[in-house]
């Protein structure tokens, strides 16, 4: 049986190989990594025009949305904030229509970190642009680790259970979920950590990076949906 093929987002940053320093395609190899040993072919796929989504969802048997820098404000009509990093506007338009795509098409969704955030803002939902302002404290900016609770019935729930300590630092988060989103986990402090898609074949947005660690039931889960 053939590998499920995985479409892996990614960014354009400038890189040095020998004297050469050129901005090139890049994708932290956990990502790719956590694919193949789910049972998948990643596929990186570059930040270009909005034009080859389509393509992309056709030839593809599953999507990771990557995590990286934050969503521009402008994609949600909110106000950007100054102290969150310029966004990437051709990264977030490309993501964008690569996620609505992928949501019409039906093709399963792992969207990790900032890009549950893509897809939350893909379906029309909002953002917190700088989380600590909202909460009063910067808790979800530590690097340590924190339980979350999860809903048992979810398609989350089952692949991890009602409960689960995660990594998970952040200055963003979802403020009004998107068309056909649901949370399905809360830290503490009620700050959604996990969405779902309703009807989706497989549509998971976390907060976190399933693809650190060796805690692989995520990641299997979105393959078995991609075969």
């Amino acid at each position: 049986m053939s590998r499920p093929l995985i479409g892996i987002t990614a960014y354009f940053e400038a890189a040095r190989w020998g004297d050469w320093v050129r901005e090139a395609v890049l994708s932290p190899p956990s990502y790719a990594k956590a694919v193949l040993r789910a049972g998948g072919a990643p596929v990186v796929l570059p930040p270009v025009s909005g034009h080859a989504v389509e393509d992309y969802v056709r030839g593809l048997d599953g999507l990771v949305l990557a995590g990286g820098v934050e969503l521009g404000a402008g994609t949600y009509n909110g106000e950007q904030d100054a102290r969150v990093p310029a966004p990437q506007a051709h990264r977030d338009r490309f993501e964008l229509a690569l996620a609505r795509a992928a949501v019409r098409a039906d093709v399963p969704i792992l969207a990790v970190a900032r890009g549950m955030h893509v897809l939350n803002v893909a379906q029309g939902g909002t953002l917190i642009p700088w989380l600590p302002d909202a909460l009063g404290s910067d808790r979800h900016a530590g690097t340590g680790p924190h339980v979350i609770q999860v809903g048992a019935a979810s398609r989350l729930g089952k692949a991890v259970g009602d409960r689960v300590e995660v990594v998970a630092p952040h200055h963003q988060s979802v403020r009004r979920l998107g068309a056909g989103l649901m949370a399905v986990a809360w830290a503490e402090d009620q700050i959604v950590e996990a969405v779902e898609l309703r009807g989706h074949r497989f549509g998971v947005g976390v907060q976190w990076h399933p693809e650190r660690g060796e805690d692989h039931r995520l990641f299997d889960a979105f393959m078995e949906a991609a075969r």
